[in-house]
């Protein structure tokens, strides 16, 4: 099992905004993907289960949309913004730790057609994000 990271050693990217469930939205045509940030995938531990919903799904900003359990946790995963599910990444079903690996990247969970896109813009920053896993 790997040791957590320091902090100075997470990655923020600025590229998307951020949930303070540590979920993070990021614009990808007239979708946006979401997934959890690479400190709450580190947080977690080695990931071993992701229930994600199916396409078609609805949730408001805030509901729990699946849940990413680990050996030492089950954790409830956030919608960072609100809208009807259009994938699951159906990569994590057989490999969860994708997650762990690249949770910017091949780790996505799900990708929605926002309701409101301005609900994106006005997630946190990164560096908004970073100050508030910091300061926690």
């Amino acid at each position: 099992m790997a040791e957590q990271k320091k902090f100075e050693e997470l990655i923020f990217l600025d590229d998307r905004g951020y949930h303070s469930e540590h979920t993070w939205a990021r614009p990808d045509g007239d979708t946006v993907l979401v997934g959890i940030s690479d400190f709450a995938q580190d947080s977690l531990g080695e990931i071993i289960f992701i229930d994600l919903p199916e396409a078609g799904s609805t949730f408001e900003q805030g509901e729990e949309f699946g849940i990413a359990e680990s050996a030492k946790v089950a954790s409830s995963l956030y919608m960072p913004v609100g809208g009807e599910v259009v994938a699951a990444n159906e990569q994590l079903e057989d490999d969860p730790t994708i997650v762990n690996q690249d949770p910017y990247g091949q780790g996505w969970m799900i990708r929605v057609k926002a309701h409101d896109a301005a609900q994106v813009q006005a997630l946190m920053s990164a560096g908004q994000y970073k100050q508030m896993v910091k300061d926690a």
